[in-house]
């Protein structure tokens, strides 16, 4: 009888934890006062915390009013305060365009195994057709402290 309610209770432990696992994160504009065509409703983040040397997946889920036919997504990453890192994209390798009404923007990375652990931030801008800024969120994200398995 202990044995069933120990499983019980472990498996109820899981449950209360995954969706931690898989929870949105909270995003903030760029620019508080200015009213973007895309608005941005979260971000999930695969693992959270990322792991160094395992692909971490960024879903940023979003709103228009716009037809999004092309563009560029340009990613900008800070440990404290440096830039670590900067990337720019074609919008529609990120989702699928024409982008309209509710759509996700899906980013993957692999950080090498060097990544220093802590607390990073990205800014991430959508830029439409002519540079025109469509969005500019922020949102913070760790690097977990544990090193990678070694290869053998």
């Amino acid at each position: 009888m202990a044995t069933k309610q120990s499983l019980l209770a472990a498996a109820a432990v899981c449950l209360l934890l995954l969706p931690a696992a898989y929870a949105f994160t909270d995003v903030e504009y760029c620019n508080k006062g200015k009213n973007y065509p895309v608005k941005v409703s979260g971000v999930e983040i695969v693992p959270d915390p990322v792991e160094r040397g395992v692909p971490a997946t960024f879903k940023i889920s979003a709103t228009t009013d716009k037809n999004i036919t092309e563009g560029k997504l340009v990613i900008d990453v800070k440990y404290w305060i440096f830039n670590v890192y900067s990337e720019t994209d074609d919008i529609c390798t990120k989702t699928q365009c024409p982008a309209t009404s509710n759509f996700e923007l899906s980013h993957s990375q692999t950080l090498p195994s060097i990544t220093p652990p802590g607390s990073y931030t990205i800014q991430m801008k959508m830029l439409g057709k002519h540079d025109e800024e469509l969005s500019c969120i922020s949102f913070g994200f760790s690097i977990g402290f544990l090193a990678p398995v070694a290869l053998s």
